[in-house]
């Protein structure tokens, strides 16, 4: 049974289209010969997340993601915690629109989750051309955070 949820942290909520969200992470996934399982995306504040990387991680430093793999053979399932600070400081840092990056970094997670790693050069390369492949499908018109 798929279930995919949108959970807010430390932030205010976003005017985020949920139902545009979910449609694109069963896409992804499907895309990946994979089946939806439970995908919980929590968006948070650079404080949380960091408490996160500190206590599960033992990382004493920022990042945009931490995801939270449950997966079970083909069945995607897992948690994203993702940082809305450091979402934004990356799409000013990049030129891009903060719904851009959200996405990719959505689609980062899912594709840890699908089984791909950025660990090596030529696996951050893979990733990188992955998430750009998903992101240049995307419908963005109208959609602003």
């Amino acid at each position: 049974m798929s279930k995919i949820e949108l959970f807010y942290e430390d932030i205010q909520p976003l005017k985020l289209r949920k139902s545009h969200v979910i449609k694109y992470v069963k896409w992804l996934i499907n895309s990946e010969i994979k089946q939806t399982g439970e995908i919980s995306i929590i968006l948070c504040s650079d404080k949380y997340l960091l408490d996160i990387n500190i206590e599960y991680l033992k990382h004493n430093y920022y990042t945009d993601i931490i995801t939270f793999n449950y997966v079970d053979g083909s069945t995607i399932s897992g948690d994203l915690f993702i940082s809305i600070d450091r979402v934004k400081e990356n799409s000013n840092e990049f030129s891009t629109s903060l719904i851009k990056e959200l996405y990719r970094v959505i689609f980062h997670g899912l594709l840890h989750l699908v089984g791909y790693n950025d660990k090596t050069d030529e696996e951050k390369k893979i990733m990188r051309g992955k998430e750009d492949l998903y992101l240049g499908e995307v419908d963005f018109s109208g959609i602003e955070i």
